[in-house]
C-alpha cells in the first residue's frame, strides 16, 4: 500500500463512519503562538476541543502537516523525520472510548481496510499516576475485540499520556497500536515501546479528558474529546515490510536524486547514507516551510531561524558527498511533483520555493568561506597551544558568529593536527540554547489557544483594526499574521507605506468609536461562498471548510473566523497602538493593547 493509498482509506473509512472530512491546517501555528511549528494533527483543534463549536460538526477526520524538530540531531537514522503527514479522526463530545477503539480496530484488521492480522497486534494503555486513574475502559474494550490480557501492557504516563501540545492545554491518557515485526524479542522485559524493533507502533487513540494548567494541575475538560493519530510515512513502513521509511516511495524519488548529483550510492550502510537521508528529509521538511500558504523565509528568528538551520544542514552534507555549490533546488523540485496533487500550494509556489532555497545556499557558501578564512586567521596564535586544541569558546564564536557548523571547524582543526574541545563547544551552545529557550517562551507565552478573558479580547479587537485599517488606508490591506498575548496584540498587515500619525489616530479613533457604540457581536456558520456574498473577510487565502463561522460585529465588521470573541463590544475598553513599524518589504505591523476605562 502506497502513502496515497493509505491516505485516500483512511479518510474514506472515516466518511462511511460520519465523519466530516476537513483540510487539515498551515505548518505556521496561528491562533497558538506557544509553538513554532504545528507539531500534530490536534494542534490546529485546540479551540474546539476546548468547547468551541466546530462549522463541520463533532466527528472530523483530516490529514495534517506536521514538523518536530525537538530529535532534528537524530535525523539521518532510517526513522526519524522532521516532516510528516498524520491521519487523525476527531469526537468533539461525541463518542469516546469504545466506538474510537473499535473503530480503530476495524480500520487495522479488516481486508477491506489495512488486513492486519489480529494475531500480530498489541496494545498499550495508560498504567495510572496521582493526576489520573488506570485505564480499565480501554483495556475492556480492547478485550472484548479478542486482544487476549497477554497482548494489553499498562505503561506510566510517558508512555502512555499525550499533550498537551504547548506548555498548556487538553490532554489525556492515550492507548496505542502496535504491529509485531516477527523479530526475536530483546529479552524478557521487551514489550510495545521497546527501542529493540520487535513492536512497531502504527495507531495512537488519544482520550482528551483533561486541561493541564499553567500551574501543572489538571482539570477536567467539560466534555470528553477523541484525538486520534496514525502517521502515513511510519505505517507504510511496516504496510510495506521495510526496514526503514527511507525506503518508502516517499523517499526513493529524493534519494535517487541526491544520488544522480552527488555519484554517491544509497544503501552502503555508512556515514554518506546518513548523510543522503537527511539532505533528504531536509530538502523535504524546508519545500513544504516555504511553500506553506503561511509561508516564512529563512532568518535569524523563530521559524526562520529552524528552516535557515534546515537548509544550511542539508548543504553542509551535500559538501560531505561531495556536492559542489548550490545544488538542493533540484532534489526539491522531486518533491513539489511527487506532493503536487495533494499539496497543489506547492506547485503554485515552485519558482519562490526554487529561488529561496537557492538564495539561503549560496550564502550559506559564501559564510563557509568567510569561516574558513576566520580559522586561518586563528591559526598562527593556536600553534603555541601545547594541547593542540581549539577552544570550545572559539569554536563556539565561529558557530554564533559565522554560522560556521562545529563539524567543519573539526575537520579543518584536524588537517592542521588540532582537536576541537567538544566539551567546551557542547557546554557554550547549551548555555546558547537555554537563553534561546527562555526567549522563545518569553516571545510565545500565552495565545489564543488559551482563550482567555484578555486574549479574547484582544482577538476581537483585531477584526476592529482589520477593518479600520482598509477604511483609512485602503482595500488592499490585507493580515499577513499575528500574535496575541495576554498583554497585546500585534497585528501584520499589507501597505508599503509608513503610517502617518494622522492616519493612526484616525484608526484608533474608529475603533474606539465601535467599541463605544458597544455593538453585538454574533456568530452564523454558513458555505464559504454564502459568507462570501454576504461580504465577510477570509484571510491569508487558507484553505477553508465547506462550513465556515462567521463573526459580525453590528453593521461594521463581518469576518470568517474560528473564534472565540466578546459578545459585546463594549466589554473590550479602550483600544491603543503602541507602535507600527515595517515588518517586512511591503508588510507593516502594529502593535497595539486595550486599556480599562475608569
Amino acid at each position: 500500500m502506497t502513502g496515497n493509498e493509505l491516505r485516500s482509506k483512511y479518510l474514506d473509512f472515516f466518511r462511511r463512519h460520519g465523519h466530516a472530512v476537513i483540510s487539515g491546517a498551515s505548518l505556521i501555528p496561528e491562533n497558538d503562538p506557544t509553538v513554532l511549528f504545528t507539531t500534530a494533527g490536534m494542534h490546529p483543534l485546540v479551540p474546539y476541543i476546548l468547547g468551541e463549536p466546530h462549522p463541520a460538526g463533532t466527528r472530523l477526520t483530516d490529514v495534517q502537516k506536521c514538523i518536530r524538530t525537538g530529535d532534528i540531531d537524530a535525523v539521518g537514522d532510517p526513522s526519524h523525520l522532521t516532516f510528516f503527514e498524520m491521519l487523525g479522526n476527531w469526537s468533539l463530545g461525541d463518542y469516546f472510548k469504545d466506538e474510537a477503539i473499535r473503530m480503530s480496530y476495524e480500520f487495522l484488521t479488516s481486508p477491506e481496510w489495512l488486513g492486519i492480522s489480529p494475531d500480530k497486534l498489541s496494545v498499550t494503555v495508560f498504567a495510572g499516576d496521582d493526576d489520573a486513574p488506570r485505564d480499565d475502559e480501554s483495556a475492556s474494550v480492547w478485550r472484548s475485540l479478542g486482544i487476549p490480557e497477554e497482548r494489553i501492557y499498562y505503561l506510566p504516563k510517558e508512555d502512555n499520556w499525550w499533550g498537551p501540545a504547548g506548555q498548556t492545554g487538553p490532554c489525556g491518557p492515550d492507548s496505542e497500536m502496535f504491529m509485531d515485526t516477527g523479530r526475536e524479542a530483546c529479552g524478557p522485559d521487551c514489550r510495545p515501546g521497546c527501542h529493540c524493533g520487535k513492536y512497531f507502533e502504527v495507531w495512537n487513540d488519544v482520550f482528551m479528558q483533561y486541561n493541564k494548567q499553567a500551574d501543572g494541575t489538571y482539570a477536567k475538560l467539560q466534555r470528553k474529546c477523541v484525538d486520534t493519530g496514525m502517521g502515513i510515512e511510519r505505517t507504510i513502513t511496516i504496510l510495506q515490510g521495510k526496514a526503514s521509511v527511507y525506503e518508502t516511495e516517499l523517499f526513493t524519488p529524493i534519494i535517487e536524486e541526491i544520488t544522480r548529483i552527488s555519484g554517491i550510492a544509497y544503501g552502503g550502510g555508512d556515514e554518506a547514507d546518513t548523510s543522503i537521508r537527511i539532505i533528504a528529509d531536509h530538502v523535504k521538511t524546508a519545500t513544504f516551510i516555504i511553500g506553506d500558504p503561511r509561508g516564512v523565509t529563512p532568518s535569524n528568528l523563530g521559524q526562520g531561524y529552524i528552516l535557515r538551520r534546515l537548509i544550511r544542514r542539508a548543504s553542509r552534507h551535500g559538501r560531505k558527498l561531495g556536492i559542489e555549490g548550490a545544488f538542493l533546488s533540484q532534489p526539491a523540485r522531486i518533491v513539489i511533483d511527487m506532493y503536487r496533487e495533494v499539496y497543489p500550494e506547492l506547485a503554485e509556489k515552485m519558482d519562490f520555493i526554487l529561488k529561496e532555497l537557492t538564495s539561503e545556499e549560496e550564502k550559506f557558501l559564501k559564510t563557509l568561506q568567510k569561516g574558513e578564512h576566520e580559522f586561518e586567521k586563528l591559526l598562527p596564535s593556536l600553534e603555541k597551544n601545547p594541547k593542540k586544541q581549539i577552544p570550545g569558546r572559539l569554536a563556539f564564536k565561529l558557530y554564533d558568529t559565522y554560522g560556521f557548523p562545529v563539524e567543519i571547524t573539526e575537520e579543518l582543526a584536524a588537517e592542521h593536527g588540532f582537536t576541537v574541545d567538544r566539551e567546551g563547544f557542547d557546554a557554550a551552545f547549551a548555555k546558547h540554547q537555554e537563553a534561546s529557550k527562555k526567549g522563545a517562551e518569553k516571545t510565545f507565552k500565552g495565545g489564543l489557544a488559551d482563550q482567555s478573558e484578555l486574549t479574547t479580547r484582544l482577538h476581537t479587537a483585531t477584526h476592529l483594526l482589520h477593518k479600520a485599517l482598509r477604511t483609512v488606508l485602503g482595500e488592499h490591506v490585507s493580515q499577513k499574521g499575528s500574535n496575541i498575548t495576554p498583554e497585546r496584540l500585534r497585528f501584520d498587515f499589507s501597505h508599503p507605506d509608513k503610517m502617518s500619525p494622522e492616519e493612526i489616530r484616525a484608526v484608533e479613533d474608529m475603533v474606539n468609536e465601535q467599541i463605544r457604540r458597544d455593538l453585538p457581536v454574533t456568530m452564523e456558520v454558513m458555505t464559504l461562498e454564502q459568507a462570501q456574498k454576504a461580504g465577510a473577510l477570509a484571510f491569508f487565502g487558507d484553505k477553508y471548510e465547506e462550513k465556515v463561522k462567521v463573526y459580525t460585529m453590528g453593521d461594521y465588521s463581518k469576518e470568517v473566523c474560528g473564534g472565540p470573541h466578546v459578545s459585546h463590544l463594549g466589554e473590550l475598553g479602550h483600544f491603543r497602538i503602541q507602535k507600527e513599524q515595517s515588518s517586512s518589504a511591503g508588510v507593516r505591523r502594529i502593535r497595539a493593547v486595550l486599556e480599562s476605562v475608569e
